[in-house]
């Protein structure tokens, strides 16, 4: 079995405060976009987790891969596989890669073994492994809410559009993120926004990480006011960076210098 989880943009991402359990309060539209890891997933006797494209530099049981296959395993007693993960979305992007693939896991599994696991069963346990996860069972446009957690369906068609997505070679990590995260106050619901024409969102549609990233990652900005430059109707960085993604009218050019991946939204 072969599946393709693809990366996630974020159009808005307002986080409203800390919440008692540590965890922040957020708000976001995340949107499936067409670029893709490959998962393999093959009946085995024993179980082997392979890893190529991209270095995922941790130990294979603490890959989130590996913690899906584990925990479907302890619940269902299925047998052992063999998984190959060929990573092409890079981490620490705000592309949701990592979490995507670990839902694919649980869906591939949930299919391989004829589990009948339902989408709801399916998100909960997603959600026990990151707060993007559960976005993936369905990857269909979603507005989340609580820590990322709670996903509601949003009706929003950007095929006519396409998308521009550069990854600068920075990782941003979470801890990093939130450090100086500004929080939104007297915001608008963001499914309002959203239904605006598109042509306003650069100046409705704001995440609450751009300030602080930007500032002590001037490349990031750049490549934001660069999206502009070409054209592009709205640009943000995604999810807690450091991938700039710009929605274009036209299809863009491919930038050379960078991590740069171009398609129809």
């Amino acid at each position: 079995m072969i599946l393709f989880p693809p990366a996630k943009i974020n159009l808005g991402l307002n986080v409203l405060g800390k919440r008692p359990d540590g965890y922040h309060e957020i708000e976001t539209c995340m949107y499936p976009v067409q670029w893709f890891d490959v998962l393999e997933l093959l009946q085995r006797d024993e179980f082997e987790f392979v890893q190529t494209g991209i270095v995922v530099d941790c130990p294979p049981e603490s890959n989130l891969c590996v913690r899906a296959f584990r925990m479907i395993q302890d619940r269902y007693s299925i047998p052992n596989v063999y998984m190959h993960l060929r990573k092409n979305i890079p981490m620490g992007a705000g592309l949701g890669g990592g979490s995507s693939d670990a839902a694919y896991v649980l869906i591939g599994l949930n299919e391989l073994f004829s589990l009948d696991i339902s989408k709801n069963d399916l998100r909960q346990m997603a959600g026990e492994l990151g707060s993007d996860c559960p976005f993936f069972i369905n990857s269909t446009p979603q507005i989340a809410t609580g820590r990322g957690e709670f996903m509601e369906n949003f009706e929003l068609d950007l095929s006519d559009y396409f998308i521009k997505v550069v990854h600068p070679g920075i990782h941003i990590g979470t801890k990093e993120a939130y450090s100086g995260v500004r929080f939104i106050e007297n915001r608008i619901a963001l499914a309002g926004l959203l239904r605006q024409p598109i042509e306003s969102w650069k100046y409705t549609l704001m995440n609450s990480f751009e300030y602080s990233i930007m500032t002590s990652n001037p490349k990031i900005s750049d490549l934001k006011e660069q999206m502009y430059s070409e054209g592009a109707i709205y640009a943000s960085m995604s999810g807690s960076g450091s991938s700039v993604y710009g929605i274009f009218k036209e299809e863009p050019t491919i930038t050379i210098t960078d991590t740069c991946w171009v398609a129809k939204l």
